[in-house]
């Protein structure tokens, strides 16, 4: 496994790089995160394809990492705007990545894990005046 290099790899992603996932993920990766549960390298391929006609200005931070043998805890931010609303305001998205290697060093399990609520919908015009309020009357 190359930390590193995929680290690197997810810091200078762009939609020409989604093509460069084999050099760090199995065939048969199988990859979760709180909207897509895939596996296969070409399924997780559609998914950063997907984000990035989805939001403008995507770019990954990598802030700590914890690594045992043969696997990993990314803690990153992911930095972006949001299409639909014109340019929008920048928005970041906190969350973890666990992450497994196979024999070969490559990814063959990835999921990730954020708050939906406070991280995506809490951000939302309408759905996220709903959430705080929700978030108001349910607080001790």
């Amino acid at each position: 496994m190359n930390l590193d290099a995929l680290i690197r790899f997810y810091h200078d992603l762009t939609i020409e790089r989604v093509a460069d996932f084999p050099e760090f993920y199995a065939e048969d990766a199988w990859f979760k995160d709180p909207f897509n549960e895939v596996r296969g390298v070409a399924a997780i391929q559609r998914i950063f394809t997907h984000m990035f006609r989805q939001v403008a200005e995507p770019r990954f931070i990598v802030t700590e990492r914890v690594v045992d043998a043969g696997s990993a805890m990314l803690v990153w931010e992911f930095h972006f705007r949001i299409r639909l609303w014109g340019r929008g305001s920048a928005e970041i998205m906190r969350g973890v990545s666990h992450l497994r290697f196979d024999a070969a060093g490559k990814v063959n399990y990835h999921r990730d894990y954020w708050d939906t609520g406070e991280e995506l919908y809490m951000k939302l015009p309408a759905l996220g005046t709903l959430m705080r309020g929700l978030k108001r009357a349910l607080a001790a």
